[in-house]
C-alpha cells in the first residue's frame, strides 16, 4: 500500500507554518509497508529554522530568546525531558534559565517564581515540567503563567483562542502533529479523524487543531461505547492515551495515517507506543515510529514557540 493509493489526501497545498521554498520531506517505508513519518527529520528541520530566527531576534534586539523551565523534585523521567530541552534551547540560540526546586517546595513558592518570571524582560517563554508533586494544585500553577509566556500552550487563554480559530502559542505536541502532517505534505482537510485520549494536554486540543485543519473529528474517551468502531472509521487516528499498544492494529483502516503519541515502557525496557506498530504498519499509509516520532516534534514546536512569544511580546514580525 502506498500514501497515494490511500484514503489519505496528499496535499500539493503548503501551509502558511511550512516555508514556501520547501519540499515535502520524502518518506521511508516500514517493514510493514506504511510510509515512515520521521519525527526525527522533521524536527531537526524545525529546530534549524528556528536557530535562524533567534539569530535574527538577537541581532534586532540585542538578547536571544528567553525560555525558564521550572522543575520542581527530581522525578527521574522529568529530569531527563528537562535536561533535553535545556540541551534543545542552548543548541537553538534561546537563552535558557534553570530552575530546580526541591520536592519539599510549598505551592506559594512555586507561585512565587511564576510571577517573579512573568516579570523578567529576559524570560520570553516559561515551562512548568510536570508532573508536580503531591499537594500542588497543577492547573492554579499553570494559570499563572503569563499567556504571553505559555510556550506549552496549556493556558486557558491560548487554549481559548485556538477554540475561536485564531491560534497564539499552540499546545506543542498537537502542534507537532499538525507540522509533521504538513512536512509530508497529508491534506487533513475533509478527512474523518479520530483522537483517542482526551487529556487538556493532548486529546483535547489535538481536537482543536484537526478542525482548524478543517478535518472532521470524533474524540474517544472513557464514555466512549464502541472504541474499535470509532478507531475503523477514521482516515487519521491520533493515539493518545498512555497505555501500551492500547489500539490492535487490525482496528487500523487500510490507508489511514497513524499519528502515536503514546511513550510507554515495557516490562522488558523498550518503548512503545499506544497502537501495536507492526500490526498498524501493515494497514496504514503512514504511521510515526515510537521513538523517533511526536517526541522530537514536541520539543522542536516548543523552540518555535519560545521564538513566536520572543517576537510577539517585542510587536515585531519574525
Amino acid at each position: 500500500m502506498n500514501a497515494q493509493s490511500s484514503n489519505v489526501k496528499v496535499s500539493n497545498a503548503q501551509s502558511s507554518n511550512v516555508p514556501s521554498d520547501a519540499p515535502y520531506m520524502k518518506a521511508q517505508r516500514t517493514e510493514g509497508g506504511a510510509l515512515l513519518l520521521d519525527g526525527k527529520a522533521v524536527a531537526a528541520r524545525v529546530r534549524a529554522q528556528v536557530a535562524q530566527r533567534a539569530a535574527s531576534f538577537a541581532e534586532r534586539h540585542g538578547r536571544r530568546p528567553g525560555l525558564a523551565v521550572i522543575q520542581v523534585g527530581e522525578d527521574p523521567a522529568s529530569s531527563v525531558y528537562v535536561r533535553n530541552k535545556r540541551k534543545a534551547s542552548f543548541e537553538a540560540g534561546i537563552e535558557s534559565f534553570a530552575h530546580d526546586l526541591p520536592a519539599a517546595s510549598s505551592e506559594g513558592q512555586i507561585l512565587a517564581l511564576v510571577h517573579a518570571l512573568n516579570h523578567d524582560e529576559r524570560v520570553d517563554g516559561i515551562l512548568v515540567q510536570l508532573p508536580l508533586p503531591k499537594g500542588v494544585n497543577a492547573d492554579r500553577v499553570m494559570d499563572a503563567v503569563d499567556p504571553a509566556k505559555d510556550v506549552d500552550g496549556f493556558h486557558p487563554a491560548n487554549t481559548g483562542l485556538l477554540a475561536q480559530k485564531r491560534p497564539r502559542l499552540r499546545p506543542c505536541t498537537p502542534f507537532g502533529v499538525i507540522r509533521l502532517a504538513q512536512e509530508y505534505g497529508i491534506g487533513l482537510t475533509g478527512l474523518r479523524a479520530t483522537v483517542v485520549g482526551a487529556s487538556n494536554i493532548v486529546g483535547r486540543p489535538m481536537a482543536l487543531e484537526l478542525l482548524l485543519a478543517r478535518a472532521t473529528v470524533t474524540v474517544c474517551h472513557t464514555g466512549t461505547r464502541d472504541l474499535r468502531a470509532e478507531v475503523e472509521r477514521a482516515e487519521v487516528l491520533v493515539a493518545a492515551v498512555g497505555k501500551a499498544g492500547f489500539i490492535p492494529g487490525e482496528w487500523v483502516r487500510p490507508g489511514t495515517a497513524v499519528f502515536d503519541v503514546g511513550i510507554n515502557r515495557t516490562s522488558d525496557g523498550r518503548l512503545v507506543g499506544d497502537v501495536e506498530f507492526a500490526a498498524a504498519a501493515a494497514r496504514a499509509a503512514w504511521i510515526t515510529p515510537v521513538p523517533g516520532g511526536l517526541g522530537p516534534m514536541t520539543i522542536a514546536m516548543l523552540l518555535s514557540n519560545t521564538v513566536d512569544a520572543a517576537y510577539l511580546r517585542a510587536g515585531t514580525a519574525a
